[in-house]
């Protein structure tokens, strides 16, 4: 066990060609909106609690006034066409560079035992812009995963994106390529300026057509008409400027 990290397990199941999916927080929420939505609509349940002093020193406190300290969770998808999906999820990333690797790093070693057949991660483009369609990009180990990807609805761009992936969400591909798991990040175009259901759903998607399995989406249709209304106003606001507001910003 990595130093300064403390696993809770609730159960220690025999995993089933498991597949990692990581929707940590991150830029539009877009992962992490993405990872829970799926959990729960699989009915996953919780195997495993990860605390890390690089996590927030701090608790939460229910309306029963009990206290859940600052984690990162593992949740189980039993036999989702023949593979164990297991979600790597929670409210906070490692608040340090070597928390990011050290958290990462101890996810993956409780999965390796297991030989995984992939590492899936989930995240958001930030284009700065409002994003009406989003666009789906992925960054792979491997090469030889393209294709399949595109047959999902993914588009390859040269050094796309072009900062790189940051987070748990590069961490972990980057351990799965070192020991030759296929591994790949799925990314959704969003602004980045608010917690995008759309683009999460388009990632959702992506991944259920990859894995081949259904998922009900209408759970999201409330928070997807949100995000087309913020983009109408903020089309309708940039309409309004005049060429002295426009040249600020350039």
């Amino acid at each position: 066990m990595t130093t300064g990290n403390i696993i809770r397990y609730d159960s220690r199941p025999v995993l089933k060609s498991p597949i990692l999916i990581e929707g940590l927080p991150g830029v539009g929420n877009v992962g992490k909106i993405a990872a829970d939505y799926m959990s729960e609509k699989l009915n996953a349940r919780r195997i495993a609690r990860i605390f890390s002093e690089d996590l927030p020193p701090q608790v939460m406190v229910s309306e029963e006034s009990t206290t859940e300290m600052a984690d990162n969770e593992l949740w189980l998808a039993e036999d989702v066409n023949g593979h164990d999906l297991v979600f790597l999820l929670g409210d906070y990333q490692g608040t340090s560079q070597q928390g990011q690797f050290s958290l990462s790093e101890t996810a993956f070693r409780m999965i390796l035992k297991h030989d995984p057949a992939m590492i899936i991660t989930l995240g958001g483009y930030g284009t700065g812009g409002i994003v009406t369609e989003p666009r789906i990009i992925a960054a792979v180990s491997d090469e030889s995963m393209k294709p399949r990807l595109q047959e999902c609805g993914v588009e390859f761009g040269p050094r796309e994106p072009a900062g790189g992936i940051v987070g748990a969400a590069a961490m972990l591909v980057g351990l799965g390529d070192m020991y030759g798991i296929d591994s790949v990040c799925i990314m959704g175009e969003t602004s980045g300026f608010f917690h995008d259901s759309k683009s999460a759903r388009s990632v959702i998607g992506c991944v259920s057509r990859l894995l081949g399995f259904e998922i009900d989406l209408a759970g999201l249709d409330e928070a997807v008409a949100e995000i087309d209304n913020l983009n109408m106003q903020a089309q309708a606001a940039q309409s309004q400027e005049t060429p002295e507001d426009l040249s600020y910003y350039g």
